[in-house]
């Protein structure tokens, strides 16, 4: 599905990720790991095209054949996310339709809006601006947001970061799931011992890309 080469990231003089050269594959659930400041969060956001490379290239294949991009959903660092934007739960999980909304009727999307929200454990909060949500509470809308438009591939940066012990198994059976579905997971996680059982390829990222 991606393939990067040689990839370098910098910012004026300091080396963010060096000669990253990976491919991940239709299926695959590549956990990744690493120190705070090696680089995960910064290759996620240059696979998403958030950030351009300094060197290098990554291409993107669809059965085989190069495209110019995949279906992605993602799950920012909940640090990244501006809280007092004036926006609901039931706004933020329904962006991850956009792009999508015109080409179905508004019922059916009403009833996904509704299943995620449900699914999320956040029904009770739709109305609610995500100002005054815990931690925990708008890591599940954000969650919501990335699943709701049932994406190829998933891109989840520090995914079990504030919520609880309860949501946490239901995000790994959700994630179990997608999995044996075939959707392409690629998840960083300082947190990995509840995830590596579900993964493939468990990589490790300290500005350079190693296998563990």
């Amino acid at each position: 599905m991606i393939s990067i080469e040689n990839l370098w990231l910098s910012y004026t003089d300091k080396s963010v990720l060096e000669d990253i050269n990976l491919d991940i594959y239709q299926g695959d659930f590549l956990l990744v790991s690493g120190p705070n400041g090696g680089g995960k969060t910064s290759l996620l956001r240059t696979i998403l095209g958030l950030q351009k490379p300094t060197r290098g290239a990554i291409y993107f294949f669809e059965k085989g054949e190069p495209v110019d991009s995949l279906d992605i959903g993602y799950l920012p660092q909940k640090n990244s996310i501006d809280s007092k934007f004036p926006i609901t739960v039931e706004e933020v999980v329904a962006s991850g339709l956009m792009g999508k909304s015109a080409k179905r009727p508004q019922s059916v999307l009403k009833r996904e809006i509704d299943y995620m929200l449900d699914l999320m454990g956040i029904t009770a909060l739709r109305e609610r601006p995500i100002g005054v949500l815990s931690g925990g509470q708008l890591q599940r809308t954000l969650f919501g947001r990335a699943l709701i438009s049932h994406p190829e591939m998933l891109i989840l940066d520090e995914p079990s970061s504030y919520i609880d012990r309860q949501f946490e198994v239901r995000m790994v059976d959700i994630l179990r799931e997608l999995s044996s579905r075939g959707t392409t997971i690629m998840m960083v996680s300082h947190e990995i011992e509840p995830f590596i059982a579900l993964s493939n390829r468990n990589l490790y990222i300290d500005h350079t890309l190693g296998d563990r």
